[in-house]
């Protein structure tokens, strides 16, 4: 299983503040996996196909060429701004 989250206004466009997937050994790496969300289409598709998101395994940022492992738990939010 892997634990999804959305954070953010990503939470807000969705309507979810995440999900269980079972594991699949297609979900190789996190741009595997956003992949699969993406393929759901319409706001998943806009809001997680953008090119500046962020992520995160574990608790650690990461990129999406990420490996992913059964018990992972997956962060998905947009980019954050310092000032």
């Amino acid at each position: 299983m892997i634990r999804v989250n959305y954070f953010a206004r990503y939470r807000e466009l969705l309507g979810s503040e995440g999900e269980a997937l079972p594991w699949a050994p297609t979900l190789t790496t996190l741009g595997a996996l956003r992949a699969q969300l993406v393929g759901r289409g319409g706001l998943w598709a806009q809001t997680l196909g953008q090119t500046n998101l962020m992520c995160a395994r574990n608790e650690e940022l990461c990129t999406l060429d990420e490996p992913l492992c059964d018990g992972d738990d997956i962060a998905f939010f947009p980019p954050v701004t310092g000032g």
